[in-house]
């Protein structure tokens, strides 16, 4: 359990300016917080380069070499002790760290877990205009020089999706180039997601002292205080004055405090506007606001994480999946079948059916496999087909011990008197889905009645021709 009252957000997306936006929002919001970035550019030379600033700009910068060739490899060997750092010198409310374009958000957050720290939230910064071409760029990351090492083989459409579906809290930029079937498609995309707009001033003193996010030791001072840090002041003798002088024991110490009293007049122009716009302030920071206690976004920056729920609503045989939904022209069909597909006819209309929405994913079952359980996973054109282990199905009685709880009541909610929890769920979103042409399209794909009723053994006996997707 974390001992620190250092609290983590971490921030990814490959928007960078909507990501660069959400960072400067929550530095200006946030007194005392620093954001930590390894840009991993410099990859090529050896090296990856990591900065640390406040609001008011770079407050240290530092080289960490390359660990087995691996730029990724190299921020997560730097990244915990950075985070440690700050917490033992106890002048740091929030560390915001805020991932390169392609590093995805689930690694990092299992990394900062096991270090000790505490997680509190993972935002996904989106552009809602740009959400449709990068789900159809079908580009490998090395074309578009963002792999994250050589070996790197990911396109942008899939890395996306996954920056997009991991996170719990979507922050979108302001778009003039945004419609409406841009923000249904983001709505459906991530229907379960909390979406903050970057700029919005909707958390008053009232609201923030009546939101128990971690229970603060002491109670609230006069002004309100970020949740996980104590209401008084932390004396640390061995640490230096705060960035700008001062001395460590004043709370509101750094560029900009919550309500924008005091330190706001410091800050410069912008600092007296609250309709500025966060992202004309640029990766440096954004001035602090006036006039108000706190944002959405630093109400969502606080609202807790579980590392453990997050990677079972992503893990095929249990993931929260959307649902049903058509609006502005944006379409998302949920498929679900008992029988299991042919894997010739399925083979040879993978492409029809991957080209077919703009995203989708789920789980499958085929004839020939009928104890595996198949992860389907399509983005940008391309289409990802794993194993994701056997069906609970196909388990004996005594395995079921050592499954998760989340996956057996998953499988339970989906339970067949004769097939258990093997399905047919797979769920397509697109502006202009065809639903009809969809459904007929996997109809076929199906067992026949005669094929059906031949049996599981019968099954086994088909041509396999997904060994080599599969690798097998």
């Amino acid at each position: 359990m974390p001992t620190s009252h250092l609290c983590v957000v971490i921030v990814g997306g490959l928007h960078a300016d909507a990501r660069q936006a959400a960072v400067a929002r929550l530095l200006a919001d946030v007194p005392d917080s620093v954001a930590l970035h390894h840009d991993l550019t410099t990859a090529a030379a050896g090296t990856v380069v990591r900065t640390i600033r406040d609001a008011t700009g770079i407050v240290s910068a530092g080289e960490a070499p390359l660990v087995n060739d691996c730029a990724c490899c190299a921020l997560r060997e730097d990244l915990v002790p950075e985070l440690l750092r700050l917490a033992d010198a106890g002048l740091t409310r929030l560390a915001v760290v805020e991932l390169w374009d392609s590093v995805e958000p689930k690694a990092m957050a299992e990394v900062v877990v096991a270090g000790g720290l505490r997680l509190t939230s993972v935002i996904t910064a989106v552009d809602p205009a740009l959400l449709l071409p990068y789900l159809a760029n079908g580009d490998d990351l090395a074309e578009v020089g963002l792999a994250a090492a050589a070996t790197d083989r990911r396109t942008v459409a899939d890395t996306f999706a996954r920056q997009l579906e991991y996170a719990p809290v979507l922050a979108v930029a302001s778009s003039e180039q945004a419609d409406d079937e841009d923000r249904a498609l983001l709505a459906q995309l991530h229907p379960t997601a909390r979406r903050v707009p970057i700029d919005a001033l909707d958390v008053t003193d009232g609201e923030a002292r009546g939101t128990d996010w971690f229970a603060p030791t002491r109670p609230p001072a006069t002004g309100w205080t970020p949740p996980g840090w104590e209401a008084d002041p932390i004396h640390t003798t061995n640490a230096a004055p705060p960035r700008g002088g001062g001395s460590p024991d004043v709370a509101t110490s750094g560029a900009g405090g919550i309500d924008g009293a005091g330190t706001a007049a410091d800050a410069g122009a912008g600092a007296d506007d609250p309709g500025a716009d966060p992202a004309e302030a640029g990766a440096g920071g954004a001035e602090p606001r006036s006039g108000r206690t706190g944002s959405a976004l630093v109400d969502a920056a606080f609202a807790g994480f579980d590392v453990e729920a997050a990677a079972a609503a992503q893990h095929p045989a249990c993931a929260l999946l959307p649902a049903e939904a058509d609006e502005a022209g944006v379409g998302t069909l949920v498929w679900h079948r008992r029988r299991p597909f042919h894997p010739e006819r399925l083979y040879a209309a993978l492409e029809d059916l991957t080209c077919a929405a703009a995203r989708s994913r789920g789980r499958f079952w085929l004839a020939d496999r009928p104890d595996t359980l198949l992860h389907w996973d399509a983005a940008g054109g391309a289409l990802c087909v794993e194993s994701a282990g056997p069906w609970l199905a196909s388990l004996p009685d005594a395995a079921w011990d050592m499954v998760p709880p989340v996956r057996r009541a998953a499988a339970a909610l989906d339970w067949h008197p004769e097939h258990g929890d093997c399905c047919q769920h797979l769920v397509f979103t697109s502006p202009g889905l065809d639903r009809e042409g969809l459904e007929l399209l996997l109809e076929s794909c199906l067992l026949t009645d005669a094929e059906y009723a031949a049996g599981p053994a019968a099954w086994k006996r088909l041509p396999p021709a997904f060994d080599s997707l599969l690798e097998v």
